[in-house]
């Protein structure tokens, strides 16, 4: 996959595979194109060479049919602040006409914690509670895949720890996820895969397992430090 913006590429030949059920960090320092690439896997921006094969369809020609298995968690909550936590689920619930709406959005509410919040107006809520309930509204139809980009960005320690809870159930149930972060210490804690984006390309991949003893941190700086001196991995 190739992403040009005029004449500056961003994406360069990049290759990108997930297995069903991973939790894969997309890593990289600024400018890296991770925000540009997760806007590509949510059919918001077309790249400017290649294919995406997304739960079987093919990007961007099919992109209105795989929408419905996608959630997307970006940097705007796509939340009315006018609207109470509960409207806004089941605002989102008639986009996606669930036949299930009500137990559907009472359950989402449980599941990030937000029941005894779920009549006040969402502008009166904190970034981390916005947060919760936009990820509420990103799994609400239960999509095979959940694309989080910077989802602690703005946050507290507190709300992140919240916000932590809330991602380790929603994506234990077997869903694809793909997460861009710049908080390593969080993401060692909560992904299966770490991909290292820098220079257009996936300069390196590791699982959990072959992480070294010392931790993520060290194998991402040791990966920039190699990409950045013009080394190949």
């Amino acid at each position: 996959m190739i992403k040009r913006f005029g004449s500056k590429t961003v994406l360069r030949g990049l290759n990108f595979q997930v297995a069903s059920g991973e939790f894969v960090a997309l890593l990289g320092p600024n400018g890296a194109g991770k925000t540009t690439f997760l806007r590509i896997l949510s059919s918001l921006v077309r790249p400017s060479f290649g294919d995406v094969l997304l739960a079987g369809y093919t990007l961007p020609g099919q992109a209105s049919a795989v929408r419905s298995r996608l959630g997307v968690v970006s940097h705007m909550p796509l939340l009315y602040g006018d609207l109470s936590a509960e409207e806004n689920l089941y605002f989102y619930a008639r986009l996606y006409d669930l036949a299930d709406a009500n137990d559907r959005v009472q359950a989402v509410l449980q599941q990030i914690g937000l029941t005894a919040r779920r009549k006040d107006l969402v502008r009166v809520f904190s970034r981390g509670m916005q947060q919760r309930l936009s990820i509420g509204r990103a799994i609400l139809h239960d999509p095979a895949i959940l694309l989080l980009d910077e989802p602690h960005t703005g946050l507290d320690q507190e709300a992140c720890e919240m916000l932590d809870t809330v991602l380790k159930q929603v994506t234990g149930s077997g869903r694809t996820v793909v997460m861009t972060s710049h908080d390593l210490v969080r993401v060692e804690e909560l992904a299966s895969r770490f991909d290292i984006l820098s220079r257009g390309h996936i300069q390196a991949t590791f699982s959990r397992k072959d992480l070294p003893a010392e931790g993520l941190m060290l194998a991402y700086r040791q990966v920039l430090q190699k990409t950045s001196s013009g080394g190949v991995l």
